[in-house]
């Protein structure tokens, strides 16, 4: 369904002015001032937020560092269950969250149901993979069996999480889940577009048995907030620009805390001689139109073998035509809204760009303010300038350039001819021939013969970028022991290691040498691991 008159976006929902009000309540803020939050399938307001101060925030960030002490000693195996319960209690609610999700974002639903569905699957994981990331662990002391050495696992205290509005469930809670495993607390701040859904969370996972304090939400403008946030906690997680994230590793630098970066991306997808056309342009749509591009691991580069090139487009823009355009709260449609006007900005100008600079233009290209206010076609463009915006900067949105190359060598240093490192797709008929083509492409995650869902769900495998996409990782054992702080407790079992009273240096000197080789020919675990696989 199409909306109709800028009053129907919240009635169409199954949401009311009184629970979004109660939502906003939840935050606990002496800040008087007040953020809009706006629909951008209509433009309508749908309630507001409070915009915390700094005083706010350390206020905030004092209850969660008062409360970790007794969730860092809350058994491993509870804290996994209350996650579990939390992970069932978002599919059991997923209508209203998925409603939350548009109203905020302005997504179709078919895209909005990828975040809904992300969340169960983390907490299922790290439920599982997070008590033994936590446990203790044996490692080879200094002289075997003399010396014993033990590596112990202990959070890092209060995280700080800044996600963006994109993503604003899925990029929320795929930090915050093993933050919360690993015995952290958190300190929430989602976007000021998109607050919410973060608001709707926070509320399940107290229902699902989080403790008071445990998981702690800030509202406000990113400038005021974002600053006084590092400035508190222990270690940040953010999501968002790559100028932004510079930022954020600067104060986090200067704070001498850590921080994971999950940054911007200018995503190629390579069409090798050998990939079955018509599959490969279905995936390069949902490559470069999910979530309208609003997407860090959406492509906005293509490069085509020259031997397929032309049946590759011919394909790509007849199923890109095929796409529906609307904001309706349903499954009707499957392209969604821009986030807002001055993302639409953004986005007409890069094709403006590029089409003043010679690029043709295969099909899109308009806004569409009869669909929505901020609706924009799915686009593509050939003979891209290499100077134009377009190929250049970081789009953002459902707009695409497609290039024809040479051979595969040509692929890939195309790919790679880009200060960013996020996600790639490589297509190809040989699987083998995909993985290897997959290897040679500077990027944290790629996937053969899909877009990005199997590499983004492969939830025990690291995501994260290289280059000007960021640092650290999510997902797998990685995702949890960012949050995490390794000591070691080494044991000796004669004293003192150093020369008996008795016995004189030189003896010992020689002693220590002839135990040094010794111990040089011993295996060591991974050694080991390695003759028993």
């Amino acid at each position: 369904m199409e909306l109709e008159s800028p009053a129907t976006a919240l009635a169409a929902s199954r949401l009311s002015q009184n629970r979004l009000e109660i939502l906003s309540n939840r935050i606990e803020a002496d800040a008087t001032d007040r953020i809009p939050v706006h629909a951008p399938a209509t433009t309508e307001p749908i309630g507001d937020v409070p915009a915390c101060t700094d005083d706010d925030v350390e206020t905030t960030v004092g209850r969660a560092r008062r409360a970790q002490t007794l969730w860092a000693e809350t058994l491993v195996d509870e804290r996994a269950t209350i996650l579990e319960r939390f992970g069932d209690l978002v599919l059991e609610h997923r209508a209203e969250l998925l409603d939350l999700l548009q109203l905020e974002t302005g997504k179709s639903r078919r895209h909005a149901v990828e975040e809904v569905l992300d969340v169960p699957l983390t907490c299922s994981y790290y439920a599982d993979c997070g008590p033994t990331a936590v446990t203790d662990e044996r490692r080879r002391g200094a002289i075997p069996p003399a010396t014993t050495a033990r590596v112990t696992k202990n959070p890092v205290g209060v995280v700080g999480v800044i996600s963006p509005w994109n993503y604003p469930l899925t990029l929320s809670l795929t930090d915050v889940v093993p933050a919360l495993l690993a015995g952290n607390t958190v300190v929430l701040k989602p976007d000021e577009k998109t607050p919410f859904i973060a608001l709707a969370l926070a509320e399940l996972l107290e229902r699902a048995g989080l403790p008071d304090g445990v998981l702690e939400i800030v509202t406000g403008a990113g400038s005021v907030v974002g600053p006084a946030l590092i400035d508190h906690v222990d270690y940040v997680s953010f999501t968002g620009s790559t100028e932004t994230g510079r930022t954020v590793a600067e104060r986090a630098g200067r704070n001498l805390i850590d921080c994971s970066l999950e940054l911007g991306g200018k995503n190629p997808l390579v069409v090798l001689d050998d990939a079955d056309v018509e599959e490969a342009a279905r995936g390069a749509v949902q490559a470069c139109f999910t979530n309208a591009g609003q997407l860090c691991l959406a492509a906005e580069r293509v490069y085509v073998d020259e031997s397929v090139y032309d049946a590759f487009v011919d394909a790509f823009v007849g199923e890109t035509r095929r796409l529906s355009l609307g904001t309706g709260l349903d499954f009707e449609d499957d392209v969604g809204s821009l986030i807002d006007g001055d993302h639409l900005e953004q986005v007409e100008t890069h094709v403006e760009d590029a089409v003043e600079s010679g690029a043709s233009l295969l099909t899109g290209g308009r806004h569409r303010p009869d669909v929505g206010p901020f609706c924009y076609e799915p686009t593509i463009l050939t003979d891209v300038d290499p100077d134009s915006l377009v190929a250049r900067e970081e789009t953002f949105g459902p707009v695409v350039s497609v290039r024809s190359v040479p051979g595969t060598e040509a692929a890939i240093e195309a790919a790679n001819d880009s200060p960013y490192g996020l996600n790639a797709s490589v297509w190809a008929g040989s699987r083998d021939r995909g993985r290897e083509v997959a290897r040679q492409i500077d990027c944290g995650t790629v996937c053969v013969n899909d877009a990005y869902i199997s590499g983004w769900a492969a939830v025990d495998a690291p995501m994260g970028g290289v280059g000007d996409s960021g640092l650290g990782r999510r997902h797998g054992p990685e995702g949890i022991e960012r949050y995490l702080e390794a000591r070691t407790i080494a044991t000796s079992r004669v004293g003192p290691l150093d020369a008996p009273p008795a016995v004189p240096t030189s003896w010992y000197a020689r002693g220590m040498v002839a135990l040094t080789r010794l111990q040089r020919r011993l295996p060591t675990a991974a050694s080991v691991a390695r003759w028993l696989r």
